[in-house]
């Protein structure tokens, strides 16, 4: 499983995304607090987070990337031991996915001057390619003709 998004959290924690992300957020914080069971009776499984404490921090600092650095490990930690945990976690991140966040923007402004050519605005283009020829200069003999 990849790891949650950084940026997702804290948009999340921090009130992004209107009501769809207040109910992503309650539901990851249901899935965070439901019992933590690794199917290992050790010693060692006390050592692990369940991910409360980092959730719980994240609430109250949702700027502090470094907070929700700690809740992405806690949760990819988790997932790895808990076979039931990471199925759930799962589908939260794709539902979670959907909300807007903000994150990856794009506000593109073109103005004054005097512009020949094609103009692409939007993000994140790969592969683009134009078929038109260049722009001639002003009073300078076409190609065509």
């Amino acid at each position: 499983m990849d790891p949650i998004s950084v940026g997702l959290l804290a948009a999340l924690a921090g009130g992004v995304g209107g009501e769809v992300g207040r109910q992503a957020w309650a539901g990851l914080s249901a899935l965070v607090r439901r019992p933590f069971r690794n199917g290992q009776e050790t010693e060692d499984a006390s050592a692990v987070s369940s991910g409360e404490v980092e959730l719980a921090e994240l609430e109250r600092a949702p700027a502090d990337p470094t907070r929700a650095q700690a809740l992405s490990t806690a949760l990819a930690v988790r997932a790895a031991l808990e076979s039931d945990f990471r199925a759930g976690l799962e589908r939260w991140h794709e539902q979670a996915k959907l909300v807007r966040t903000g994150d990856g923007e794009v506000h593109n402004t073109i103005s004054g001057g005097t512009f020949h050519g094609p103009t692409l605005q939007g993000r994140d283009f790969s592969g683009a390619s134009f078929t038109t020829p260049p722009p001639t200069a002003p009073g300078a003999p076409s190609a065509q003709g």
